[in-house]
């Protein structure tokens, strides 16, 4: 027998107790009785209404009801985040989550009833029992997000990432499995940006208003990366009026930080492995393919000792000084200009 149930007949036996049954008559069934004599109108008025006056549920089906809403109330306060109960959770013996999916599956199928109605289709046969409105204003009661159109689990992550940032503490920028409730914040996070897209409308907002993250911005392709680079060597030729750009040196281009240095050296090593049309963008800008170290020894003779190594073809015309940037000193090396 249900705990509301069993409450609500010892109630009854207590109150009626002189007009009830006999003592080893089972109150399960006396309660079951009374039912059964109201739902049939066999209940005289005044009897009805003293059991009413003591909380008598007539239908139990609505005593499983007040029962499971007792019971997820409950667990809601323990654990703040809503009723987004995982399916396995329990309120001591009770079992809170199968209920509240139950509950979810029961508001759905009113819906789509209404849906259906509202449009002139058949109902659809099977599923679940429709929830009642005022059922559903009760569970809204307890926690207005209870019914998500989206999965629960991903509602109780939300609501303890609220809670975390509630109490003080922002959601780490990068994986950190240490995080509040055992979940790893950092990574949730950086996963709701990369499939920020994937979200819901209501989702997004949820995550932007009340926790700050938008979508992750998108990755770049190889033809807008070498544009930002194109556009950072440009800024830098202007203002410099030269192209030798130290290996350690950074432009920054809209706010972000380009690392131009070392990408005008990757050009020079995979020059042979480059488009004509971008050989001719980087000359354009003064480009100098191939460096020669010339150190003075101690008898002041100045010779090379290192040069940028190019492939079959491009080195020939590095050589010959036909290749951009590069011409012939006398004894038969190239040299800066």
């Amino acid at each position: 027998m249900p705990q509301s149930t069993r409450i609500c007949a010892c109630r009854t036996a207590t109150a009626l107790l002189a007009t009830g049954p006999p003592g080893d008559f089972p109150l399960g069934v006396w309660v079951t009785d009374f039912r059964r004599h109201y739902n049939t109108g066999q209940l005289g008025a005044e009897r009805a209404a003293q059991l009413e006056k003591l909380g008598m549920v007539w239908s139990s089906f609505d005593a499983g009801f007040e029962e499971g809403l007792i019971a997820a109330g409950a667990w809601a306060a323990e654990h703040e985040v809503g009723l987004a109960a995982p399916v396995e959770s329990t309120h001591g013996e009770y079992p809170v989550g199968r209920w509240l999916k139950n509950q979810r599956a029961a508001a759905r199928r009113a819906v789509e009833l209404k849906q259906c109605r509202a449009a002139g289709l058949p109902e659809p046969a099977g599923g679940a029992t429709p929830l009642s409105d005022e059922r559903r204003q009760a569970l809204d009661e307890i926690d207005p997000g209870w019914c998500p159109n989206w999965g629960i689990d991903w509602q109780r992550l939300f609501r303890h990432a609220w809670n975390h940032i509630k109490s003080g503490d922002a959601l780490p920028g990068k994986a950190d499995p240490s995080g509040a409730n055992g979940e790893d914040w950092g990574k949730w996070a950086a996963a709701q940006r990369a499939g920020f897209a994937k979200l819901s409308t209501t989702q997004q907002r949820m995550l932007t208003s009340v926790l700050g993250i938008s979508a992750a911005s998108a990755k770049r392709t190889r033809a807008e990366m070498w544009s930002q680079n194109l556009t950072a060597a440009r800024q830098y030729r202007d203002r410099e009026g030269h192209l030798e750009v130290p290996r350690s040196h950074t432009e920054r281009i809209n706010g972000e930080v380009v690392r131009l240095g070392a990408w005008v050296s990757q050009q020079r090593v995979k020059a042979s492995k480059l488009t004509p049309q971008r050989v001719q963008e980087l000359s354009d800008l003064g480009m100098r393919w191939v460096l020669i170290e010339e150190p003075t020894s101690s008898l002041g003779i100045r010779f090379a000792t290192s040069a940028v190594v190019l492939g079959p073809g491009v080195a020939d015309q590095a050589r010959s000084g036909a290749w951009p940037g590069t011409r012939r000193r006398p004894g038969g090396t190239s040299s800066r200009g």
